[in-house]
């Protein structure tokens, strides 16, 4: 199984817009500025738990996909972003064992097993209480989307700096901090 990567960008070129994504975009871009913002993002995506997308996730993925960095997204920018959020959807769905909308611990576990990590069940632990926003024990598509796409940023940093592959790097504290920073939404 392959997972969605993070740094897809809006597609080249001129194609095709999808149908639903035009209605998507016209839903979502309430000032028809032609551009779509993060909170009006947020108004229209839902996390299958009766609320919306996190303001973080907004925040992430508007930035995955906006070429020209101008905090917001143009329909072809949006179509990759419907795109990807489509592609972790179905990845977030074939761990949601138990079709709850959300993905708890034994889950996530075996997402991440299935993904090539070999994390302990005490890190597992950690992940859940640090992106489970309602506190409950479960991670929302959003918070798991987050919590995908940023150890994806993580590991990448890592291998990058792994030129032994070692499974161990030195780092100093400020390339510490500036890969934190950036791996972060």
């Amino acid at each position: 199984m392959s997972y969605p990567g993070y740094n897809y960008g809006a597609p080249n070129g001129a194609s095709q817009i999808n149908p639903q994504v035009q209605q998507w975009f016209a839903l979502a871009d309430k000032d028809g500025s032609g551009q779509i913002t993060c909170y009006e993002l947020q108004r229209v995506l839902a996390n299958g738990q009766g609320g919306t997308f996190s303001e973080k996730a907004c925040r992430l993925m508007i930035g995955m996909f906006d070429k020209e960095n101008k905090h917001s997204i143009d329909i072809t920018e949006f179509q990759a972003l419907f795109d990807y959020i489509n592609a972790w959807l179905g990845v977030f769905k074939n761990f949601d064992r138990d079709n709850s909308g959300s993905i708890q611990e034994e889950e996530l576990a075996a997402a991440f097993t299935q993904m090539g990590y070999r994390f302990t069940p005490e890190f597992i632990n950690f992940l859940i209480k640090r992106y489970d926003g309602n506190q409950n024990g479960n991670v929302t598509v959003d918070q798991f989307i987050v919590l995908c796409v940023q150890i994806q940023k993580f590991t990448e940093e890592f291998r990058r700096r792994d030129t032994e592959l070692t499974g161990t790097i030195n780092i100093g504290f400020e390339d510490f901090l500036g890969v934190a920073l950036n791996c972060d939404v």
